[in-house]
């Protein structure tokens, strides 16, 4: 997509902190990290959802997931723990229309959701 800022990443068109590579995904540095780790994984083709991509490539979404794999070991968050999550849609917070999974650790990350609202 041509006003995707994840897809002119794939491209090489908008420089990013590239942490690991695959054939069908990148992973690289989140801008604003929430935690001392935090890395996205996103595919080189655009699908705006793990659902979506999954009805059209699901070896390519295991393929995300073997990546996030990779990318724990190399930041050294496997023996410590790490969350991995995706947004989906404006209520979530999804931010950009491109399927990317957030790899965070590094340190204690504290409940998932805060406390819950009306």
């Amino acid at each position: 997509m041509a006003d995707c800022i994840f897809c002119s990443i794939v491209a090489g068109e908008v420089e990013a902190a590239v942490v690991a590579e695959s054939d069908t995904a990148l992973a690289f540095r989140d801008q604003s990290p929430a935690a001392p780790v935090h890395v996205l994984v996103v595919p080189r083709d655009h699908h705006e959802s793990a659902a979506q991509m999954a009805l059209v490539d699901a070896q390519g979404l295991a393929d995300l997931f073997a990546l996030v794999g990779e990318v724990a070991e190399a930041e050294g968050v496997v023996g410590t723990g790490y969350r991995v999550l995706t947004n989906v849609g404006r209520d979530a917070g999804q931010e950009v229309a491109h399927l990317h999974l957030h790899v965070v650790g590094g340190s204690p990350l504290g409940a998932l959701l805060g406390p819950r609202r009306g």
